[in-house]
């Protein structure tokens, strides 16, 4: 399956974008006052991540993409 690496530079990368999504969701909740786009920017920001991880689970090739497709449209999103 192609995606059964346990470290490789995607998975650390979609960790190291959560981490700064999370931290910006939280300066705009604490000193913004704002809560409607930072708790829709905190869902989409961190699913590609666990959209990456559950590719690594895929159960076919075609899971294996239609998962990484969808972590591509949560980043669109996000940005």
């Amino acid at each position: 399956m192609p995606g059964k690496q346990q470290n490789g530079p995607l998975r650390e990368k979609t960790l190291k974008f959560a981490v700064r999504i999370v931290k910006l969701q939280r300066y705009l909740v604490e000193e913004k006052r704002e809560f409607v786009l930072s708790k829709q920017l905190l869902r989409s920001g961190t699913n590609p991540g666990a959209m990456v991880r559950e590719a690594e689970n895929a159960e076919s090739t075609q899971d294996f993409i239609h998962k990484l497709g969808i972590a591509q449209k949560e980043i669109g999103e996000t940005i």
